[in-house]
């Protein structure tokens, strides 16, 4: 048995049936509607009845985990002896990674004999979560916690993330496409093809015309970027798109021969900044 316990957070997009079934604890992270006046964890709302909310004009924000509830999370494991290694969302988007390397130092001064590991996925959504699958296996395999995080900052930046969305207005209230932009797609149909960069930023990377292109777009990225003496794994997630995510599924299929490992959804907290048809696929690639 392994001495340690790996924690994730709700950016990874894994649900929580799953991650029980890795052995991976969560980090619920939290959203909130305007108006509402109410905090929901990631889990509290079904991904459905948030994207109509979305789609009817609710605007939805996020929030980091702070120090305090980083603790609180991490504690009970090294009051059962474990060590904790934690693989947090991205710092280019959020600042709970900030937040839990204070709470691992605060705690390892509590407890002297254990260990609080917290490593910067550089990732969002199922890239997140593709690389927390990967860590798993090589936990199983029998990899101390150093050597994990050793791995997890070696292999990070081949872990590429190409996703397109469905309505500009989403990136807009968020700052990564301007009004112009915004009112274009909309009135051409022109969809973006985003990826995230080395530091974890979402980058605008190209505009295609409909959404055929831009399904067709990810797969050509994939073709592009796959390095087959890497991990094949290939996650895809989707934010209530899920005839999209099949399409993809088989054209990464028609064209590579290649086997989606995950299709999963794209929940709240992702989901409140790109918005409902956010089409998105994971893999390790050369670079990102």
């Amino acid at each position: 048995m392994s001495s340690y316990v790996i924690f994730a957070d709700t950016g990874a997009d894994i649900s929580p049936k799953l991650l029980k079934e890795w052995g991976v604890r969560l980090c619920p992270l939290t959203f909130m509607f305007d108006g509402e006046g109410k905090s929901y964890a990631g889990e509290d709302m079904p991904v459905g009845e948030f994207y109509s909310k979305m789609r009817a004009g609710s605007v939805a924000h996020t929030a980091a985990m702070n120090i305090e509830t980083a603790k609180s999370l991490f504690e009970p494991a090294l009051k059962e002896g474990l060590d904790v290694f934690y693989l947090a969302f991205s710092s280019g988007l959020s600042s709970t990674f900030a937040s839990s390397c204070t709470a691992a130092e605060d705690l390892m001064e509590e407890y002297p004999d254990r260990k609080v590991v917290v490593v910067d996925s550089l990732a969002a959504s199922a890239g997140h979560g593709l690389l927390l699958w990967l860590a798993v296996k090589k936990q199983r395999e029998g990899l101390t916690i150093e050597q994990l995080k050793d791995y997890c900052e070696g292999i990070r930046l081949n872990v590429c993330h190409w996703f397109t969305v469905d309505d500009l207005v989403y990136l807009k209230r968020g700052g990564r496409v301007s009004a112009t932009a915004a009112l274009a797609g909309a009135v051409l149909g022109i969809k973006p093809v985003l990826h995230v960069d080395d530091e974890g930023h979402l980058i605008n990377m190209a505009k295609v015309r409909g959404r055929k292109a831009a399904i067709k777009a990810l797969a050509d990225k994939y073709g592009e970027l796959r390095d087959e003496s890497l991990d094949g794994d290939i996650f895809i997630s989707n934010a209530d798109c899920e005839a999209d995510a099949k399409i993809l599924e088989q054209t990464l299929k028609e064209r590579f021969g290649v086997s989606t490992e995950l299709i999963t959804d794209i929940g709240p907290v992702i989901g409140a900044h790109a918005g409902p048809g956010t089409l998105a696929v994971f893999f390790l690639g050369k670079n990102r």
